[in-house]
């Protein structure tokens, strides 16, 4: 980044009030830095306007709620906050990032009075991973970590926590030459990549790992509803690591990746070709419906 976070221009919606972007502080013993009592979404803005705005801010609600929190605004108003704001920001094409969290006023690993934050910003972001090797499909490490049984973590949350293992796993990756990582379940099935689902093509069918440890993402949601809208097959299912060999294409899906091809995990090799091209063509008609109409 030429600019740090930090110094970027603009504004943020910051508990209910538009605030310099450099203003948009918080205090060094916020309990959501020490604690991770923190949720998050992620969401992009196209021709102006922001995809599935609304599934996504009821997405934060809910995950709140499972960590034991209530965000103190309700979707209308997160939803005309992130509206009115990218209109603010005068993008069309940007990064919609909401996130709710426990504040300072209690230190601990006990909080249950500290004011529940919410900050809205929106920035410009541009492929989530290098455009060239987006286009011949990028490769992919087997990650050392695992997503947790859902026993002993809030796998339904879209919770700032459970990322720790993914930038480790990513940092790892991007170590050795790879753009990102595979992770597996606590079971040793495939689960997801650091930031994004994953999909694989066998004989024309679509296998997907069945969501039960990690989170089914809107933008999967929205790729399995094209796929079967196409007359694909989707499969949801548990995918060995050794089947690997078995699938021709690869793909990731996710608001920050949108439909990636994948060449390459650990071992294993893809080949990107009809089903990758056809579901990256229909998700970026998905999500510029104005522009498809015109077509």
């Amino acid at each position: 980044m030429a600019v740090p976070f930090d110094q970027m221009e603009g504004q943020i919606w910051f508990n209910g009030e538009f605030v310099d972007w450099r203003d948009a502080k918080i205090h060094v013993l916020t309990h959501g830095l020490h604690y991770a009592s923190a949720v998050f979404e992620g969401e992009r803005a196209y021709g102006g306007r922001i995809f599935k705005l609304t599934e996504h801010n009821r997405r934060l609600h809910r995950s709140a709620e499972i960590l034991g929190f209530k965000i103190p605004y309700s979707v209308e108003e997160l939803d005309a906050a992130s509206i009115e704001l990218l209109e603010r920001q005068g993008f069309s094409e940007a990064y919609v990032r909401p996130v709710a969290w426990r504040g300072s006023e209690m230190m601990g690993v006990s909080a249950q009075h500290n004011r529940i934050n919410v900050a809205i910003a929106i920035w410009q972001w541009g492929s989530y991973f290098n455009p060239a090797e987006k286009l011949k499909g990028i490769r992919l490490d087997i990650a050392e970590y695992r997503r947790p049984d859902p026993r002993t973590a809030p796998c339904e949350s879209k919770a700032a926590g459970l990322y720790m293992i993914c930038t480790i796993s990513k940092h790892a990756a991007e170590a050795k030459g790879y753009a990102d990582a595979m992770m597996l379940d606590y079971r040793g099935q495939v689960a997801e990549a650091t930031g994004a689902n994953i999909f694989f093509v066998k004989d024309g069918v679509i296998h997907t790992p069945t969501p039960d440890c990690f989170l089914n993402g809107i933008t999967r949601q929205t790729v399995i509803e094209l796929a079967r809208r196409r007359g694909y097959q989707v499969v949801e299912r548990a995918i060995m690591p050794e089947e690997l060999s078995t699938f021709s294409e690869c793909f990731l899906t996710g608001s920050a990746a949108e439909v990636t091809p994948v060449s390459e995990i650990g071992p294993y090799r893809f080949t990107p070709s009809t089903v990758c091209e056809t579901l990256m063509n229909d998700y970026r008609k998905e999500v510029y419906p104005v522009a498809a109409a015109a077509e």
